[in-house]
């Protein structure tokens, strides 16, 4: 007969993992050495950049992990471990860590996965200077928008030089010059 503590921490494995396997991207760091304080000042920065934080067990996490197939990831699970993740936006979770670890030097980014893909801390450090999708897509927009702004501009100035010309010879004309 299995036991009510085995049940609740099965429970508990499956709620982590559904969690992580709808996230666009999981992190996991260290939190040793943060205060009440701080701890409290990161889980409001996490709610306000819809970015869900949570304490793990390690154990736990791990089974969620390798019943995902994630490779790579048994290092991450020594010592007290957090967890955040995002379900609509891959780098928010990053930045957000990224910042706080800034901010709060003994807390430590161990790692994680974005979209089934392991990433060690410095690539969720670089990750988390990449700008915003929405600015991405600004500057893809005024980049494509730049040359035909150009064409526009050659193509106006081409048909006025033309009709500057065109009207130069009909003023000629009626003076008799040509």
């Amino acid at each position: 007969m299995e036991s009510r503590q085995r049940r609740q921490k099965a429970r508990i494995k499956d709620f982590l993992k559904e969690e992580m396997s709808n996230a666009k991207s999981v992190i996991f760091a260290d939190f040793r050495g943060v205060s009440v304080a701080d701890d409290t000042k990161l889980r409001r920065q996490c709610r306000e950049n819809d970015v869900t934080y949570r304490v793990i067990k390690n154990s736990l996490a791990l089974r969620a992990v390798q019943e995902l197939n994630w490779e790579g990831l048994d290092d991450i699970f020594k010592g007290p471990t957090a967890m955040a993740l995002s379900t609509t936006d891959p780098v928010a979770p990053a930045k957000v860590l990224r910042d706080f670890s800034l901010e709060i030097p003994v807390f430590k980014i161990k790692g994680g996965v974005l979209e089934g893909q392991r990433m060690t801390a410095d690539k969720i450090v670089f990750l988390a200077t990449l700008p915003s999708r929405e600015t991405l897509l600004t500057q893809t927009a005024v980049a494509m928008k730049a040359p035909i702004s150009s064409l526009a501009t050659v193509l106006g100035a081409t048909l006025a030089g033309f009709a500057r010309a065109l009207d130069g010879l009909r003023a000629k004309k009626e003076k008799g010059e040509i």
